[in-house]
Order: C-alpha cells, then structure tokens, then sequence
C-alpha cells in the first residue's frame, strides 16, 4: 500500500464523512483507432487486454545496441480497433453514472494526439453514439419517473441549487413559456435530425439503485478552454461571436450590435470547489433534451482544419451533468424544503485538444498560437500529475501548480478533494504519431500512479423508506399476502345454503353445522400443521443463525489474521520505503560529489595541459638561448685560440717593450658616472681601472645621473686569503617617467691580487731554464695583474666567465 500523499499548501477543508485515508489511483483506459489506409505502417500492436506495445517505424533512429526498439504499456484495459462505442462504455462510464445518481462526482476525460479519435469517442458518429449522449441515456432511464418538476430547483451563482415549492415553480413555468424567446428547450420539440442518430440508443441501461424516495432534476452546462480563457458555449449574444459576418471586400463588417464573447473566471465555493462564475446552467427533462443543448454549444465551439486533421479541435471542452437530488417528505408528497437536504453531484466529460508539433500541422499565425497554448496548458497538466505522483510516493509536499492553467485549477478538487476520475488514452497507430504517441505513453503510464481521495455515500436524511408509495397500492408483498388467504379461503369446503324457507326445515341447519365443523377441523389441522412447521422453520432459522454465527467468528478470525499480517507489511513497507528514500538521499549526494569531483578534474587537466604547454615553450627557449650561447663560446673560442697561435711564431727579437698602462673599460666612449665610496682603499696593482669622461663621487645623485649614460660602482671587500677584492659594478642609466632616473646593472667586474706569502710567487729572474717556445704557469706581476675575469648579470657563473686577459708575450 502506498504511503497517503500529503497534504497541498492550501489546507483542504475535508467534507463531513469523508475517509481521506481510502484513494484509488487514476484509472486509464486505452483506445486504439483503426488505420485510415490499410497500406499505413502500423507502430502500435494490441498485446493482451492490459497491454500495447510500440514498436519503431522505419527511418527513425535505432537504439543504442542497432535493434529496433520495442515498449511495452500497461493500461487497466486495452480496447483494440475493433471495440464497439458500447462496450467502452460499459467498462469506462457505466461506473461513473451509477456514482453520479448515488451522490458522487465523477470526471472522464479523453487525451490523445490530434486525430487519434477523441471527439469520435467523447461525442460519436451518426448511428454509433459516444460516450456522452450514452450517459444522457442511462440519467433519464434510471431517473426519469422520479423527476422533480422544472424550476422546482434553481441555481444561483454560487455553485449551489435553491428549492422552491411546486406552486412557485408553476408560476415561473407560466412565466416562461410566456416569454418570446423562451431559453429553455422543449421537450416536445421534434428531435433534430441533425443528431438524432447519435442519441438513439438501442441497449437499454440503467443504474442498479436508485433512491426511489428523492426527486432529481438535471443541469447542464457547456464551456470551453481556448488560449487559456473559458468561454460559455450556451451563452445567447447577438451575433455568432466565432463566424462574424464579412462583407463584398473579405473585410468584417463593422456592427455595434455585435457583442464579442466574454471569458469567464473561476471561483470557489464554500466547499472549496473550483466552478465557473457566470456559466449559463440549463434544466432537461430528457435526452433529446440534453443533446440538443449539447448540440447548440457544439456549433460555436472552435474547429479548425490542420495539416493533420481536417476538422481539428483548436479548444478543450468540457460539458458538465450536474443531478440535484432531493428527498421527499414525511408524507411522501411533495419535495422536503429544506436545502441543507439537497444532494448536489457533478459528471464531468471533458474533450481535450491534440497535442501536436508544429512543424507536421504547419501552423501559422493564429493556428501557431492555438498550438502553442494548447501544448502549454496540456504539459501543465502533465506538470501537476508528476507533483502530485511525486508527493503521494515520496512524502514531499511540493507546490502543485494548478493555477499555471485554467484546465488544471478547473479540476483542482477532483485531485485535491474526492471523486472518481478516468482517462481515456486514444492512440493513432499509424507510424506518423510515434513520437507523438510515444509522449502520450508515457504520460499515461505516469498518471496511473496518481491516487484520488474515494467518494463516500450521501447521508441519510432519516426518514421512513418507502414514502412515495405509501398511499398508492402498488404490486407487492401486501398484495401478495392477500392472494394467499384468497387461496387459502378457497381450499374450504364450500358452505350450503343458509337460506331457510320453511319453519318446518330441519336439514338445512345440520347440514350448515356439519359443514362448518368440517371448516373448523380443517381449520384445527392446518393451525396444527403450521405451528408444526413454524417450530421446524424457527429450528432451521435457529441452526442457520448459528451456522452464521459461527461462520462470521471464523472469518472474522481470519480477517484478525490478515489484518496483523497486512499491518505487519505496512510496517515492513514503511521500513523498506524509508530505506529507499535515506538511499536514494545518499545516491543524490554521491552524483553531486562525483559531478563536483569530475569539474575538478576537468579543470586540473586543463591547468596541467596549460603548465605543460608553458613548460614547452621555455624548454624551447633554453634549447635556443644554449644553443646561442654554445655558438658564442665556441666563436670566442677561436678567436682567442686563432690570437694565441699568431703571437706564439713572432721572433723575440721583434717584441716590443711590454709598456704599462691602465685598463680601459669597455664602454669607454660613454659618459660615466663613477661611484666610489668614502670608504674606498687605493690598491698598489699595477693594473688600475681607468675611465675617461667620469664624473666621480662619494654619494649618487640625481644631477650626475641626469648628465650620464653609464653607471660604476667600486665595491671592496676583503677575500678569504686575506687580500682585498675590489668589484667594478656597471649600469646603464635610463629616465622614468616621473622624470627621474634609474640605474639597471648590466655586468660586474672583479680585480683580485694574491699575497706572495699565500703561493710562491715565481720570478722570471730565478725561473728554472724553459724549453725553447715554452711559457711559465705564472709570470711577473705586471702580467700577473692584467688577467680580469667578468660577468655579466643573470649568468650561472658557468658559461658566463668571459676571459679579457693580453695575449700572454715572450720576453726579449
């Protein structure tokens, strides 16, 4: 058992009596029309009696495993195309019209694409009647000799009936039928041929109880839904509001007469039902009465011709058979007047428009706009069923969104309140309409799970069954008792003549005595025999009553049994439901964790492709800067190599006197700026730095910066050997934009000298003899001194040593 859907926002006010704890689902019927063609390809096949199976056409798209794909839906029964209009309404309506004239409401509707025989199904064919003139047929049948008089009941604007006497209702008849125009139909108007093969029934139907101590009387009323407003088909105006007149240029005809059709709105009752204010409500007395109000709304309603369908319903319809019911009074005579008595139950048959895609109907302007409407209120219907299955099967208490369409907040209280609701699923099985049936699958299959509160019996009024016939003797058990004595009088012997003529007679006497002697003995022995067969008949009542006394503890012990058994399912239900639930919470966490984790990978792929792509690009670059770099290497290189092999074969004779002189930096021809701290110590190497064109100072400042290109700063340290190291730190100089100037090194040069203490220093004076060509590790000091070693910035302190030393010269 399915746990008891919960409550809408909207607290519902539950009628007197009602069981909210019993519902019954949706039931859903399918239909499947025949094909127009016998050479049509067919996707719909008719399993069994509960199921169809669709099958996929030819030239649409495979599954995922290249078969055709097959599926399979369930109904609560399946018609095939060869059911009668019948026979569907035995199985479908017949219930809801036996409900009907019990008290409770009821609501069938038919859904479908357009074409699949909604409107055929609903409303018929001439000598085949639907639905709807059927149900007209079995009210009148089973109600028609219990018939209030007309205006006995009255409605008002408040979806309520008001009663009246019958001389009040006389006085209005009078009043009527004195009007020009009169708006109720007659009964005795000639059937319209127009219809009149579509009400004639030939199975007579009738409901199996009804209350033969109440009066009925019928109302009925006709509307329509287009583009999401409601429209009252019975509603008299002066001129055909579908059809206006045009005139001789295809223009329409400018009236002031003319009086568009106004839409209706919805409101709600003091029972919280949902009705249209304002609908025009019309009282029959019969059949042909009914249907031809129907027939008269039917005209104004609004059809269309489509690429589909050629006479294609472009709104929903929905006519509506409200019984009133009233019970008699204590005498049985006339109508009790007491309103709160009044009984009020509601058939609704609705006729929903085809779902369907533009892009087969090729709609257009105001048939786009039509489609599109239509389509939206139909899927918000669809809408609501999913909340509602959702609600009832998982305990939540979601919005149901019933006033997003009119059709939806019309038949509100049949979901949220109590009633019996069908829906008829009628199918197209040409291979056409699979998309489009395979939509309407679905959707039915969902709506089957749908539960609605069950109707529950009318109250009693609790007077004494049987009023209407109280003084009127009729066929029955009082005259079958009568009949009986007669028969028992009869079986007497007959009684002789009394008459006495003569005062001498003395046969006539004895002859009357001993015949009533006889009568009493037969009498005698019949009381006998019937004392005699009363004492066996109160026996056998005596056994039979205890057989069914014992008959009923026995089941009743069973129905113990089961009832613990059923409640000990409930619980496991309960249990296993609550289970499904904490499972299918931790199932939504995990896809959520996983979908959280599968973003983030994404994004780390990519952020690891971009650093891969970026560690690419500077592998390159290293590749191209190595390469430079070994290319100037291996450049300097020879030439150094090239230098050093030309002063090796120069004679000695031919050396010129080594002279000393300073170091020139090698960015002479600039202007410099040389930096020398107060702190500098003059060294006594004979190797000096010298740069023309400086400007020398103890602090940088911003005025010798201005008139110079180069920068050098002279920084002294002492090494590890003790000795002082002195650090020539270039720069070039450059203007900022806030007119100063910054300073951006460029290269360092670094001037060392050895102790003679440190290493033994090596004189050319006591030098061992040298092989002819050969030179000495070290020389004297002088060229000891100018060996220079730079760098320049941003160097590994590798590759970047640059070797600016003379070529190393033979002494003369």
């Amino acid at each position: 058992m399915k746990p008891a859907r919960s409550k809408t926002p909207r607290k519902l006010v539950v009628k007197k009596g009602s069981q909210t704890s019993l519902k019954d689902p949706v039931g859903v019927y399918c239909r499947v029309r025949p094909l127009s063609f016998l050479d049509q390809e067919c996707c719909i096949e008719v399993i069994n009696s509960t199921t169809v199976q669709l099958h996929t056409p030819e030239g649409y798209r495979l599954n995922r495993n290249g078969d055709y794909k097959e599926t399979q839906y369930s109904f609560k029964q399946v018609f095939g195309t060869h059911t009668t209009q019948k026979e569907l309404f035995d199985v479908v309506a017949n219930p809801l019209v036996d409900d009907l004239i019990r008290g409770k409401n009821g609501l069938l509707f038919t859904y479908g694409v357009t074409g699949s025989g909604k409107t055929h199904t609903m409303t018929g064919s001439p000598g085949e009647g639907g639905l709807l003139p059927r149900c007209l047929d079995m009210i009148f049948n089973s109600i028609g000799s219990f018939q209030a008089k007309r205006y006995v009941f009255k409605s008002n604007d408040r979806n309520s009936m008001d009663i009246q006497c019958e001389v009040d209702a006389l006085l209005e008849r009078q009043k009527r039928e004195a009007m020009p125009n009169p708006k109720t139909p007659s009964g005795k108007r000639q059937v319209d041929p127009e219809f009149a093969d579509m009400i004639t029934v030939q199975e007579f139907c009738k409901a199996e109880e009804v209350d033969e101590d109440s009066v009925y009387g019928v109302f009925v009323s006709y509307i329509e839904i287009y583009n999401n407003y409601i429209y009252d088909l019975l509603e008299e105006v002066p001129f055909d509001p579908i059809k206006p007149k045009w005139n001789s240029c295809s223009t329409p005809m400018r009236n002031t007469d003319f009086v568009p059709p106004q839409s209706k709105l919805l409101r709600e009752d003091k029972n919280h039902n949902m009705y249209v204010a304002g609908c025009t409500e019309v009282e029959v007395k019969s059949t042909e009465e009914a249907f031809e109000v129907f027939w008269r709304g039917q005209k104004k309603r609004r059809i269309a011709n489509t690429h589909l369908n050629r006479e294609s319903s472009r709104s929903h319809s929905v006519f509506n058979i409200k019984l009133v019911q009233a019970p008699l009074d204590a005498d049985g005579d006339n109508v009790l007047q007491e309103k709160e008595q009044i009984t009020i139950s509601q058939l609704s048959l609705v006729d929903l428009a085809g779902s369907e895609r533009t892009n087969r109907t090729k709609a257009e302007g105001n048939r786009l706009r039509e489609a599109g409407n239509i389509n939206q209120s139909l899927m918000t219907l669809r809408t609501c069923m999913e909340v509602l299955r959702e609600n009832q099967m998982y305990g939540t208490n979601k919005m149901v969104p019933y006033r997003d369409s009119k059709l939806t907040h019309l038949f509100k209280n049949y979901f949220d309140g109590e009633g019996k609701v069908r829906m008829i699923v009628c199918v197209n099985p040409k291979a056409e309409d699979y998309e489009e049936s395979l939509q309407v699958m679905r959707f039915a299959e969902m709506t089957q799970e749908v539960e609605v509160a069950r109707p529950v019996d009318k109250a009693i009024c609790g007077l004494t069954p049987g009023r209407r016939y109280r003084h009127h003797p009729r066929a029955g058990p009082v005259g079958d008792e009568l009949l009986v004595t007669e028969m028992v009088l009869q079986s007497f012997p007959p009684l002789p003549s009394c008459e006495i003529l003569d005062i001498n007679d003395e046969q006539t006497l004895p002859r009357l005595i001993e015949a009533l002697e006889k009568r009493h003995q037969l009498r005698q022995m019949m009381t006998d025999e019937f004392n005699k067969q009363s004492i066996t008949f109160k026996a056998m009542l005596q056994e039979f009553d205890n057989g069914v006394l014992n008959k009923e503890n026995y089941i009743q012990g069973k129905l113990n049994e089961k009832e613990k058994v059923i409640s000990g399912q409930k619980l496991e239900i309960e249990r296993l439901e609550k289970k499904n639930k904490t499972l299918e919470y931790k199932i939504e966490i995990l896809e959520k964790t996983t979908t959280i984790y599968e973003e983030d990978k994404r994004n780390l792929q990519q952020e690891l492709e971009t650093q891969n792509q970026k560690l690419q690009r500077q592998f390159s670059d290293k590749r191209r800067l190595e390469a430079r770099l070994q290319g100037m290497v291996t450049e300097t290189t020879m030439k150094w190599e090239k230098e050093c092999f030309l002063d090796s074969f120069q004679p000695d004779q031919n050396v010129p006197p080594l002279r000393l002189r300073h170091r020139r930096s090698r960015s002479a021809g600039d202007r410099w700026v040389d930096h020398k701290p107060a702190s500098h110590v003059q060294t006594e190497t004979v190797m000096q730095p010298h740069v023309p064109h400086a400007i020398t100072v103890s602090v940088a400042n911003e005025k010798a910066l201005a008139k110079c290109e180069k920068y050098m700063l002279t920084h002294q340290e002492l090494a590890s050997d003790g000795e002082i190291e002195t650090k020539l730190i270039k720069g070039d100089v450059f203007k900022t934009r806030g007119g100063g100037q910054s300073v951006q090194f460029t290269e360092i040069e670094t001037l060392k000298q050895e102790s003679p203490t440190g290493r033994k220093r090596r004189s050319s004076t006591v030098a061992p003899a040298q092989p002819e060509g050969a030179e000495s590790e070290w020389t004297d000091v002088e060229t000891r001194c100018s060996v220079a070693v730079e760098m320049r910035a941003g160097s590994q302190l590798g590759p970047g040593y640059q070797h600016h030393a003379q070529p190393k010269r033979k002494k003369p």
